[in-house]
């Protein structure tokens, strides 16, 4: 008797040590499975927040605005080219012509502030060789001969070139007849613009906008939608400068008058996008 007590004692200890581990391990099972499912359900509720909302949410429109003025300045570029065997004879030579060409310009009532060096450069100058070339004809050889690029320096050759604002227009066609006569070699095409150009562009920047407005407005309401604000605006510019006419050399006009020269009308174009959210 007892002997059988003590078995079935053992026994139940086993039975119920087996099922305490199967409990534990069923419990965890549940809890990884539970924290697999709410991070998959964060997951998805986080990539949904992500996706856009109550399309469309914003639209694009564009406009353009354009401005007119008369030119007020003039910008105009002299040049002088001098040559010669020696660097320094160059510089001298070239120097000497624009030093006159500031003067003349300085003479009739440009300031200094509006005149501007904007090229010194100083190069050499090469020379060509004679090759010799023949065929025969008759037991003859005449001799053929063409210029062939020499690496031999033969000169030196110094440009300039500067920039002149001209403020008082009237005062273009003499000018431009001083410095050629003071040794100008090229005058090029004068650039005729606004000094106050900022206050054209904000002419044509308003124009572009009211435009651009309109244009959401109208989109709103044959869509049905509302606009809720202003998201983003960018810009772009246009500017059509007034021009003379071609450039011209000394040598072309040693004792003609300076051309007649009209400024005639800027145009200043200005476009804008906006993009607007809406509701």
């Amino acid at each position: 008797m007892e002997a059988n007590f003590n078995t079935e004692i053992k026994a139940g200890m086993e039975t119920n040590h087996t099922l305490d581990i199967s409990d534990r391990l069923y419990k965890i099972i549940l809890a990884v499975i539970a924290l697999v499912v709410v991070y998959i359900i964060g997951q998805m509720m986080y990539d949904f927040k992500a996706l856009p909302q109550n399309y469309p949410r914003e639209i694009y429109v564009s406009g353009e605005g354009k401005a007119y003025a008369k030119p007020d300045i003039a910008i105009i570029n002299f040049g002088v080219t001098a040559e010669s065997a020696k660097s320094q004879d160059a510089v001298n030579k070239s120097n000497e012509k624009m030093n006159a060409v500031i003067k003349a310009i300085k003479d009739l009532g440009v300031e200094d502030k509006d005149i501007k060096t904007t090229s010194y450069n100083l190069y050499p100058t090469y020379g060509s060789d004679r090759a010799v070339d023949g065929y025969g004809g008759g037991g003859s050889i005449m001799p053929m001969y063409y210029p062939v690029q020499s690496n031999k320096i033969i000169g030196y050759r110094l440009d300039q070139q500067v920039e002149v604002k001209v403020r008082n227009l009237d005062n273009i066609n003499q000018i431009i007849d001083k410095v050629t006569s003071a040794g100008a070699n090229n005058v090029s095409s004068p650039q005729f613009t606004v000094d106050d150009i900022e206050s054209v562009r904000e002419e044509a920047r308003l124009k572009a906008i009211e435009q651009a407005k309109e244009k959401a407005e109208k989109l709103a309401k044959q869509s049905g939608l509302k606009i809720d604000r202003l998201m983003n605006i960018s810009e772009g510019y246009n500017y059509a400068y007034g021009l003379g006419g071609a450039s011209v050399a000394k040598e072309s006009m040693p004792s003609s008058p300076a051309p007649q020269i009209e400024p005639g009308q800027s145009e200043i174009t200005i476009s804008v996008n906006l993009t607007y959210r809406i509701k």
